[in-house]
């Protein structure tokens, strides 16, 4: 039986939420809820409604020019393990993940145990975006970030180097 996510929706061909036309997954549910958020329709964890990963990956695999899947939300670590699964074949198909968190890359790092997937999601993502939006540091200048604290992270290097890697995308 297929692992499901509970979606607050997706956008098919997005053009903001990384490089290039990206098909883009909101997770329902986050516990951060910060102040000014560009999702709060996501932070309820009863929202939104529950999908297959199985058949997401299909809706993954029809959309025509994308270059890859960005898990935004919400906060796709809630979600860890059944998202982890689902990059796994979106990479099978040589596409590549980013994943927007709330959590600072130390914060995964430090919090990842087996219960909660989280290690298993970062190693199945290119890149995430890390740390919560502040609204006092809102930003209109950072690609694909809305605040100046968050950064872009390469996380084979991060794992690898054993410390946060950022990078530009």
């Amino acid at each position: 039986m297929s692992q499901e996510v509970r979606l607050a929706g997706i956008i098919r061909e997005s053009i903001v939420d990384g490089p290039g036309y990206r098909f883009t997954v909101f997770c329902q549910g986050c516990p951060h809820r910060c102040e000014g958020c560009h999702n709060p329709q996501t932070h309820p964890f009863e929202g939104g409604k529950l999908v297959s990963i199985d058949r997401l990956f299909e809706e993954i695999k029809n959309t025509k020019l994308i270059k890859g899947v960005t898990f935004s939300g919400g906060e796709p670590f809630c979600q860890a393990k059944p998202l982890a699964e689902l990059a796994k074949m979106i990479h099978g198909i040589g596409m590549d993940v980013i994943t927007y968190t709330g959590y600072t890359y130390e914060e995964l790092i430090e919090g990842a145990n087996r219960e909660n997937g989280w290690l298993e999601l970062l190693q199945n993502s290119d890149y995430i975006i890390d740390g919560r939006f502040i609204l006092s540091q809102r930003t209109l200048n950072l690609k694909f970030r809305g605040s100046k604290n968050q950064r872009i992270i390469d996380v084979k290097k991060s794992l690898e180097q054993g410390t946060a890697v950022t990078t530009e995308l």
